[in-house]
């Protein structure tokens, strides 16, 4: 892929004069010091991510909408966006790619100036619905048991997943990983299988201590566990992929009495998410967040998009300030009609607006049939498909790696959301950042269905841009750094 793609020369020559949207020239003596980098992007336009003529602030204001930035007004950090590193994913990439695809498409998607700079990964603990084999991290033979973990390895991981992970590190080094299991080992379970069932109540201890042991061998690798998830989708319990029915009153047992002090013990200070589920089920992080020797383990709460709207997350907030909230799963695939790069967008716009401090989407590379998978979702979309009917593969990255893109590239870690005036869908929808240098991201989606101008307001100056139909446009401006 042709690497101006990517917007990789941002924050660059400042102009003098600039033309409003209405057609006026305005002054160099009413213009603002504070220049605006724009890049653009519109659903089945290539390239993606187009770098636009930058704007400066000054007095002149349209009778268009206007969208006020205020960045005294701070809501909650960000940690970050991405997908997961899936083991069909680190399969594709390894197995599919060559050496050179490969560096190349690990630099699109973490390099934070050439690429993206995607700066979480969601990983699977063992074998999700999209998983080239069925595995755990202790397999034993069938009716076999071993709760001492004498045959616990990630000697699987070392193959292809492992070493990906530590490359895309070297890319980026603000890279942070979330762990959750689809299923324990079957032998914990009462299906005796990673299908089906729930956790044996004498498989607690051993499966709180299976989760000690993973993010110790992946420390013990250089990669850290930044914070775990009990149980991906406890309420659901596919039929032919591994998962595990876990109520609310067990995942806070679990956590209470088990989990949380195993990693106490180990001086492990990985943070542990709950639930890890739809919007629509909120009643379950309630539950367990109500219980407070089990809230004391808890950071917050992972959700996914599966069910629901990401308002529900202000709920969460609500009782449960002191506790963050973090967006952990939402695919893409071939059920999305009309225009993908609007839905992704918007996507990401409402989960930050209601206090997720990171939007992770789903697979991060599937090949042309959406494969391989297990089972379960068999049209999700990756960021990137791998192609390798062809010789040699090709990689091209889809919408979902644009929309990622508009915010990955330059809202950082440590980014505080602030205060944004929206005018939500069928208008002019909008996310506001403050980056820890003091910079300014605002985030603009057209889905009006036509090209719509509008002012940004800041400091009581303005400055005029005009979206097309559909269209997104990330603009970046310096500011002070907070104090």
């Amino acid at each position: 892929m042709n690497k101006s793609f990517f917007v990789s020369k941002v924050l660059t020559a400042a102009c003098v004069t600039v033309t409003l949207a209405n057609g006026v020239r305005a002054s160099p003596q009413a213009i603002s010091t504070a220049q605006i980098e724009v890049v653009e992007s519109s659903e089945n336009r290539t390239p993606g991510l187009e770098k636009k003529g930058p704007l400066r602030f000054g007095m002149a204001r349209t009778s268009a909408l206007t969208i006020r930035v205020d960045e005294s007004t701070q809501y909650q950090t960000i940690d970050g966006f991405g997908a997961s590193l899936t083991d069909s994913s680190a399969w594709l990439l390894d197995r599919k790619l060559t050496p050179e695809q490969r560096k190349e498409a690990l630099e699109q998607l973490f390099d934070p100036k050439s690429g993206i700079g995607l700066s979480i990964l969601r990983q699977p603990m063992g074998a999700s619905d999209f998983a080239v084999n069925e595995y755990s991290y202790d397999d034993v033979a069938k009716g076999e048991k071993d709760f001492k973990l004498d045959k616990f390895s990630v000697e699987h991981d070392r193959a292809y997943i492992i070493p990906l992970l530590k490359q895309a590190m070297a890319r980026n080094p603000n890279l942070k990983i979330i762990a959750s299991p689809w299923s324990p080992p079957g032998w914990m379970k009462t299906s005796q299988s990673m299908i089906f069932g729930a956790l044996l109540p004498e498989a607690y201890s051993a499966f709180a201590n299976y989760f000690v042991k993973f993010i110790k061998a992946y420390e013990a690798e250089g990669i850290p566990i930044y914070a775990i998830t009990m149980q991906n989708e406890p309420l659901n319990i596919p039929g032919n992929y591994p998962g595990l029915g876990m109520t609310a009153v067990e995942q806070g047992a679990f956590l209470r009495d088990h989990l949380g002090p195993a990693l106490k013990a180990a001086g492990l200070k990985t943070k542990v998410f709950v639930f890890d589920h739809n919007w629509d089920l909120i009643e379950y992080p309630i539950s367990v967040l109500s219980d407070a020797k089990a809230a004391a383990f808890a950071a917050g709460t992972a959700t996914h998009c599966y069910g629901g709207v990401p308002t529900a997350q202000n709920e969460l907030h609500e009782r449960f300030p002191e506790k963050e909230i973090w967006m952990t799963e939402c695919s893409g695939g071939d059920w999305q009609k009309g225009n993908l790069l609007e839905q992704q967008v918007r996507l990401i716009i409402n989960s930050t607006r209601n206090w997720a401090q990171t939007v992770v989407l789903w697979n991060l590379a599937l090949d042309q049939n959406h494969e391989p998978y297990l089972g379960g979702c068999t049209t999700c979309r990756g960021v990137m498909t791998v192609n390798h009917a062809t010789s040699p593969a090709q990689v091209t990255p889809t919408v979902d790696f644009t929309a990622l893109g508009h915010v990955s590239k330059f809202v950082k870690p440590g980014a505080r959301r602030i205060k944004s005036n929206s005018f939500d869908q069928g208008s002019l929808e909008d996310v506001a950042f403050q980056n820890p240098d003091g910079s300014i991201v605002l985030l603009v989606l057209n889905s009006s269905g036509a090209p719509l101008p509008f002012n940004i307001a800041w400091k009581s100056e303005y400055a005029s841009y005009k979206l097309p139909a559909g269209g997104v446009a990330t603009f970046v401006w310096q500011a002070a750094a907070p104090k």
